[in-house]
């Protein structure tokens, strides 16, 4: 199999979607998210980080020295980013349950509940690298790590966030499109 520096891809520019849970996302990549998918604005210059790793235990038996078979017992996939584009919808998400309300004008207040309970929403990740575009969602997600907020004089306030993807009531647990050459079976 030859290298081929063609494949190697970037990803240039990109958003991060955010909707209710059961929310209706694109089947293809050219259909525009729906109005109930909200773009989380910009995000850092480190971009966004997806992880997904496996946890497997061995069997061994009595006649082997190593394992005589590996069961699944677990999937995690996240999505890591900074969203350093201060609205509703990015703090609310940094803060779970949280409300913001007008108290009087143009000024606004953000309650925060001492005990927030779970709060699953849908993900959207789009990327782009010249024609080649890529779109990968979790149907079911939760902000479940949160960095801390630093305010200084030399960067921008930033709301660093880790989802964690979730099984749905299909096996999937997410599903990536692309169309990128470099997949078509050879």
């Amino acid at each position: 199999m030859a290298n081929d520096a063609n494949n190697v891809r970037v990803a240039l520019t990109g958003s991060i979607f955010m909707a209710p849970k059961g929310t209706t996302a694109p089947v293809d990549l050219d259909t525009p998210w729906d109005a109930a998918w909200l773009d989380l604005g910009y995000m850092s210059d480190d971009g966004v980080s997806l992880e997904y790793s496996t946890d497997t235990e061995d069997i061994s038996a009595w006649q082997s020295l190593s394992p005589v078979r590996r069961i699944l017992t677990s999937v995690d996939m996240t999505l890591g980013f900074t969203a350093i584009e201060l609205k509703s919808r990015t703090i609310t998400a940094y803060f779970p349950g949280s409300t913001i309300t007008t108290v009087s004008g143009a000024v606004q207040r953000l309650d925060i509940p001492s005990a927030p309970g779970p709060q699953e929403f849908a993900f959207g990740l789009e990327w782009i690298d010249g024609t080649i575009k890529n779109r990968l969602v979790i149907p079911r997600g939760e902000v479940t790590e949160r960095g801390g907020i630093t305010l200084a004089r030399s960067e921008a306030v930033a709301l660093e966030m880790t989802v964690s993807a979730y099984a749905s009531s299909a096996p999937e647990i997410a599903t990536w499109l692309s169309n990128d050459p470099a997949w078509a079976a050879a």
